[in-house]
């Protein structure tokens, strides 16, 4: 089964400073038919004009994983980790007992585009933790690459969770091939570009819900980057 979620679809709010999208009910957005799907329950697209941002906030029992698009973020937090995060790089933070962090544009000229994504854990009141590392999806065109996994297999982020994250750029006409395990479910995020997926066409933002099929076929009509979400 193929449920389609369209971009133009998603909650949307324009703060002046930030522009961001809603794929699931967060915030003012409310929708009972899209408040999570599995263990996957926010990703926000957001866009955040030069030197502005999120000032310092809290979070507990989340695991949050922020993915750049483009630009720069700088990352702070009560751990005391205090980063940028690029284009190629993947963070995860499990906010556990609970943490503060801000997030801002590093840039003091250009805007950032980012993901930010939250699973809920399998465990509460973990110990908060952080990890950030580099990923070569942009080389790597054509092939899936493991982001995230619940054991940091494959030197991805630990997400506690039976998830796997995986990113995924292709060239245009580039196709990919997945087998799918029947008994788990799908999320398939568009990150940027346009594609068929199992004869579905998809652009930018839109994203493709997959329960109970053996088999995901994507086809780039341009130059894409995809996420793709296997869940329990």
């Amino acid at each position: 089964m193929l449920s389609l979620r369209p971009a133009h679809e998603r909650g949307h709010a324009n703060h002046g400073w930030l522009d961001t999208y809603h794929s699931f009910s967060f915030a003012d957005y409310y929708d009972t038919q899209h408040m999570q799907f599995g263990a996957l329950r926010v990703i926000n697209e957001d866009t955040v004009t030069p030197a502005a941002g999120f000032p310092t906030h809290g979070h507990s029992n989340m695991e949050i994983i922020t993915y750049i698009l483009a630009g720069e973020l700088a990352h702070r937090d009560s751990m005391g980790n205090t980063a940028v995060i690029r284009k190629g790089e993947v963070q995860r933070m499990s906010a556990g007992t609970g943490i503060t962090h801000s997030e801002y544009n590093a840039s003091q000229q250009d805007p950032v585009h980012l993901l930010q994504i939250w699973i809920k854990p399998n465990q509460l009141n973990l110990t908060p933790s952080y990890e950030q590392k580099v990923f070569s999806v942009a080389n790597q065109a054509g092939e899936l690459v493991l982001v995230g996994s619940p054991d940091g297999r494959m030197g991805s982020v630990t997400i506690h969770q039976d998830v796997l994250l995986y990113a995924a750029c292709l060239d245009a006409t580039q196709k990919i091939q997945i087998a799918l395990t029947p008994n788990r479910r799908f999320y398939l995020h568009i990150a940027q570009g346009e594609l068929t997926a199992n004869g579905h066409l998809l652009q930018s933002g839109d994203a493709l819900m997959i329960e109970a099929e053996t088999a995901l076929q994507l086809v780039a009509n341009a130059h894409s980057e995809i996420l793709l979400f296997d869940l329990a």
